[in-house]
Order: C-alpha cells, then structure tokens, then sequence
C-alpha cells in the first residue's frame, strides 16, 4: 500500500504569486519542483532557445567538430552507428540531416537487436572498412566499447563517440579508474571532466547540438526549418527516453512541442494524422506513449531502419502510408506485451522468490524485445528493481527498470563478472549472460541490495489539498504553464477526503476503464474519470465495504461509498462544448 503525504516546503507564495501574476498554488506547486529564486522562476515559467547551453562545453565537441568539417573537405567517407530505440533512432536521423546539409558522404546503420544487440560491435567495424569507410561515428552507444574500438583504430579508421550512457570503470578500493574508448573525439557529458552542465541530456540531445555546433563552425547558411526539425526529434527522444524533464531539457521539449504545431518533419506530422492528434495540440504524453512506441515497436519487432526511413521520408503521402504501418505493428507489440506481462505476474507470484528486494523474472520465450516493457510494468506493479530476461541465440538477454533509491548500473558493475555485456544508467539497464548464471544473479542482487522496506514502500506526495470546486478554466489555462510534464517535473497532484461515489460507467475496448459522478460534502457533483487500475479499484471497494456493498454500487450506483483521491482537472470538449472533468488517479 503506498503512503500519502501532503509537501509541506515553505516559501512566501503570496509574493512569487505577486511577482509571476500567478496564483499562490502555482507558486507552491514551482516550490515543490525546487525551482527558487526569481531567476530560476523566471526561466522555469518562461525558458526559451535563449536559455539553452553552448554545445561548446561539451568536452571534446569542439575536436569532434573540427574533424568532420575535415573529413567532408577531403570528401571521405562517414557513417553513422545508432541504436534501435526511439533515442538512437532520432540521434541518427540528426546526424544524417545534419552532416547532409553540409555535403557530406555519409550513411547510416542501425544494429539490428537480435542479430547484433545493442550498439557498435566488431562485425560493424569490418563492415565498415570493408566498404571503405573513412570515419565511424556512433550516437547514443559507444561508451562502453573500448575493444571495438581498438579494433576500429587496427584497421585506420577514424572514430568519434557521442553517447549520453554512463562510462564504465573499474573499482580500485574507494577509487574509480574509468574506462573510455581511444577515439579521437569522446562526446559524452558523464564523462569526469566535462563541464556541461546538462548531465541529463539523451544522445539525441547530444547529436543536435554537435549538429548546430557543426553548421555554425562550417558557416552554414541553414534555414530556420532545418534548425527546427533537428530540434523536434531532439525533444521526441527526450521524452522517450525518459530523461529529466528539468532546466534545460524541459525548455527543449517545450520548444520542440511549439515547434511541431507547425510539424518541419513529415514523418512526425504522418504520425500525427494517423493517431488523429493535432501537432498543435500534442503534448509530452503524446510524444511518450503514442508516438514514441511506434518508432520503437520497429527496432522490437522488425528493423528500427523502417522507423528511420519515416523520419527521412519528405514526401508526405508515403510518410503517412509508412506511418499506418508502424501502427499496425504497434498494435502487434501490445498484444504480445499482454501476454507475457501476465505470464510474468503469474510467475513472481507463484515463485519463492517473490518477497525478495530485486525481482530477476525469466521468460524464456518471451520476445527480448519486450523485456524492457515488461520489466517497467512489473516495478510499477510491486515498486521494486526488476530485470526481465530472455532467452535468445547467446545465451540470455535481459533488460532491467530501477526505483528511486536504486542504482541499476552501479549495483551491476558490483557483479559485471557474471555478464557477457552490460550498461545502462540509474534507472535502467541492459544485459547479456549465460543461462546457467540466471540464479546466480538473482542471488549476488539481492545480496548486495541494501534498499530498505521504507525505500520499497511507493511514496504519493499530494502538491496541494485542493477540493474540486477550487477548480476553474482559468486555473486549467494556467496549469499548462508547468508543461511539458515528465520524469522530473511530474504532473500536480492534488487531493480531497470524503467525495462520495454516486454511480460508475465501465469504458473502453475492454471494458477496463470507468467513468464515475461522485459529490463532495456540499452537495456538488463532478465528473471523474479512471483510465488505469479499474479492477484494483474494484478489489479496494470490496475489502473497504464488503462484496455484497460493492456489487450493489457496481450494478446500481447506490449505496455510501467513500473515498479520499488524488486528481488532475482537465477539460472534455465534446461538440463545441467543454464540461470540466477529472482524472483519477490514486484512491484511499
């Protein structure tokens, strides 16, 4: 059961409400966010291009950039190395426009995932000399290949890394030797002595400003679309790879979502149309759960290339066409993930291990693709580290999903000896190992796990206790002021006791979401609305009130039932009309 508290952070309010013209539980919802200041206030509110950092800080940028204005003076040959997420998807298609732009030879080659697994391997680098390629440049991978790239300097290739993953390293007693690649430019902000003061960015994030750094260092006449294009897939990845949606991630999500109201990029507008979402209406939500997991279910089910193509694609007729099929094949993932979802829960509850502190669930013939997904839903279902492993042509393949509290990446370098390839960052993580090994696993996590039955117990902090008639259009308008919304800067909470439950509509394809009329003490009624967790819901009613109790509310509508909620107001606009309405989202 997760625990309710109320943030209590001090601030005078009244005065940031003064000073922003904005009303004192905004102030107090900014204050939550640890944005202080006016400056910081100011830019929170307000942030815009102005506000982003010089690429310049990043080290190595600079040599990275001086290299490839060389490189494509002489006429040499480049190619780009991904990955088959949303992240390296998006960082690749950067890069291609962005070297493009400028004359470059360059081409593109994004792992496959079962055939080559995540990143830059030694297959691709004889690959690429064998097609004469002059340099290798990777995005959102290439920290952790120190021995590719040896290979790769053996066979004169040029090498340039730009990763946002963390840098590997050895463990000397209380000190870390860290283990980067010999490349002639490492672009990657974790590294130790890098002064950028973004450590937070993605690697798509990454490629956009060693693009622009690019066009401005080359003197590139660019056109303000080209500029705006980059940026829209920059803030798609941001989104999708969940990074920190703070200082200045935050402003380019926000100033990529303004931007695609007027969609540079055929294959996000196709994207769009085929979901029925107006780019101008689109949101960090739209960006994460609707358009993001359709470039990805290619990397998961196909090629994440027919991903790559659609973000190309200029001519908007085939981008939609391109666009309806990555949608067919979404629609796919979901039922697979269904599936395998259920045979997890199946499994940790039957198992012995079930209370342990980190949960390792093997699925054997479970899409390796989906492992990641699965794991994300089981740590939301019993807040705990997860990793979901598969069975694949070597051996097992795994991905794990963190909480708050839990290192991933550094609790797998406490055991890297029993993996054959491992990486990831805080809160999520890759992995390959022997099957024999599974157990083994298990075991050195959780004897090392030092979380404790605190750190495991999810945790609801309420922003503002709030009853929902406090709520009006005009506090809705001002509430898109916090947007975008995201790891880091998460959606408002706010909560009321007692609202008594009048009635319940079952909605949806499968009939697993709920429309309810509940009132407050004064007699007034609102719309709410469940969208997750209707059948929780129902089992908490019946340990509250009893099944007979429950039933006769369930099937009728009658009866007392009680409840204290967390909420978010939104808007229903149907047929010109708009009817202020309700999101729940958790119940007590």
């Amino acid at each position: 059961m997760a625990k309710w508290f109320v943030s209590a952070k001090k601030a005078d309010f009244d005065g940031i409400a003064k000073r922003f013209q904005i009303s004192p539980v905004l102030a107090r919802i900014i204050r939550n966010r640890e944005v202080i200041g006016e400056d910081a206030i100011e830019k929170y509110l307000y942030g815009s291009r102005k506000d982003f950092y010089d690429g310049s800080l990043m080290k190595d940028m600079d040599k990275a950039v001086e290299i490839l204005i060389e490189k494509i003076e002489e006429g040499k040959s480049i190619r780009i190395i991904g990955d088959y997420d949303v992240d390296g998807i998006c960082s690749t298609c950067i890069l291609k426009k962005g070297l493009s732009v400028l004359g470059a030879g360059v081409d593109t080659v994004i792992p496959h995932r079962i055939r080559d697994g995540y990143g830059i391997n030694e297959q691709l680098v004889r690959d690429a000399e064998e097609a004469g390629i002059d340099t290798l440049i990777t995005c959102d991978n290439g920290i952790a290949a120190r021995e590719q790239f040896a290979l790769a300097n053996s066979l004169g290739l040029t090498c340039i890394v730009t990763d946002h993953h963390e840098v590997p390293y050895e463990q000397v007693g209380e000190k870390r030797n860290y283990l980067l690649p010999e490349t002639e430019a490492v672009v990657d902000p974790k590294q130790e002595d890098c002064g950028y003061p973004n450590k937070h960015i993605c690697g798509a994030g990454i490629a956009w400003k060693l693009i622009e750094r690019l066009w401005e260092k080359a003197g590139a006449a660019v056109g303000e679309e080209k500029h705006r294009e980059i940026l829209e897939l920059a803030a798609v990845a941001t989104v999708c790879d969940v990074m920190v949606l703070q200082d200045e991630n935050r402003i380019l999500v926000k100033e990529g979502l303004a931007s695609m109201a007027e969609a540079a990029n055929p294959g996000l507008k196709a994207l769009f149309k085929v979901h029925d979402i107006h780019p101008g209406e689109a949101t960090a939500y739209h960006l994460g759960f609707v358009i993001g997991p359709c470039l990805n279910a290619t990397g998961r089910l196909d090629t994440a290339v027919r991903a790559l193509e659609l973000l190309s694609c200029r001519d908007e007729r085939e981008a939609v066409w391109q666009a309806a099929e990555l949608k067919k094949l979404n629609e796919s993932r979901k039922e697979m993930t269904l599936q395998q979802l259920e045979k997890a829960i199946t499994l940790v509850e039957n198992s012995p291990w079930k209370e342990q502190s980190v949960l390792v669930v093997y699925l054997p013939d479970c899409h390796e693709s989906l492992a990641g997904i699965i794991a994300g839903r089981l740590k939301e279902r019993y807040y705990k580290p997860v990793f979901v492993l598969t069975a694949s042509e070597e051996g097992v393949k795994g991905s794990g999903r963190s909480i708050e509290g839990y290192h991933m990446y550094e609790e797998m370098t406490r055991c890297k000896e029993l993996f054959t390839k491992y990486g990831g960052h805080r809160l999520a993580a890759g992995l390959s190992l022997d099957e024999e090994k599974v157990e083994l696993f298990r075991q050195r996590l959780n004897e090392n796990c030092t979380l404790t039955k605190e750190d495991m117990e999810e945790k609801i902090l309420i922003d503002v206790p709030m009853p929902l008639s406090y709520v009006t259009f005009g506090f809705l308008d001002e509430l898109k002021l916090l947007e975008p919304f995201g790891m880091g800067n998460t959606k408002p909470v706010f909560g009321q006791k007692n609202l008594r439950f009048l009635s319940v509509r079952r909605m949806g394809k499968n009939q697993d979401m709920a429309r309810f009329t509940v009132e407050d003490g004064e007699k007034r009624r609102f719309l709410l609305l469940l969208f997750r967790g209707l059948e929780q819901f129902i089992e908490d009613i019946q340990k509250k009130y009893g099944e007979d109790a429950a039933q006769t509310f369930l099937e009728k509508g009658e009866g007392d039932i009680r409840m204290d909620i967390t909420y978010y107001p939104s808007v229903n606009t149907f047929r010109g009309r708009r009817e202020l309405q309700f999101i729940l989202q958790n119940w007590n």
